[in-house]
């Protein structure tokens, strides 16, 4: 995991439209390096490790190391774009980042133990599916995991019922009670509808005497 999270980068200063054209056509990505007040820096880097590591969850939440013509830079990925319909990443944004500096970053939520929480009947809905928070870059989680073992039928659990690795805290929280955002639901069963539409039967005519 750890060679996923460090990838080589060149620096370019070949820029524009056709220059970043040019460059996928070479099987490469174009990207930019900016943050700590630093001047930004436009680099290169290869589609196939970029290709690889998108693939892993913690290449959007842990930090990255960039080797820039031989000095280790320290990032997270702030934007990526991909094409429309083909497997191509197609630009790259990072930021950098200081070891003694806070950062924000979205940590992707872990449900466990959901079929225990369906066994009581209860339809289980997903009402985020990752957490923005702050913390120092050390204290960045890969993933938050939140475990559903002992939801109720009708109960919800909001963000404060969230359990933060140490050092991390919601940013939605630190805005105040009016943004204890809910998480996940156990919702009762829809009953099914009865349809009103269909006429009933007409009633017999009295028979003749």
């Amino acid at each position: 995991m750890t060679d996923l999270l460090t990838l080589e980068a060149e620096v370019r200063t070949d820029l524009g439209k056709g220059a970043s054209r040019r460059l996928r056509h070479a099987n490469k990505v174009p990207a930019i390096l900016y943050g700590e007040n630093e001047e930004p820096i436009s680099l290169t880097l290869e589609h196939k490790n970029v290709f690889r590591a998108q693939q892993e969850e913690s290449f959007y939440t842990q930090v990255l190391t960039l080797n820039i013509a031989g000095k280790p830079v320290e990032c997270l990925i702030k934007d990526m774009q991909r094409h429309p319909f083909k497997q191509v990443v197609m630009h790259l944004d990072f930021l950098r980042i200081n070891a003694n500096h806070i950062v924000h970053a979205n940590a992707a939520i872990h449900f466990i133990n959901e079929d225990e929480a369906a066994k009581t009947g209860a339809n289980i809905s997903h009402h985020m599916n990752e957490i923005a928070i702050t913390c120092l870059p050390k204290d960045l989680p890969e993933f938050i995991e939140i475990d559903l073992a002992g939801l109720e039928l009708g109960q919800t659990l909001h963000l404060s019922d969230v359990t933060f690795p140490a050092g991390v805290t919601s940013d939605e929280l630190a805005k105040g009670e009016d943004h204890d955002l809910a998480v996940v639901s156990a919702n009762a069963p829809k009953t099914a509808k009865v349809s009103t539409d269909v006429e009933a039967p007409a009633a017999e005519a009295p028979a003749a005497e």
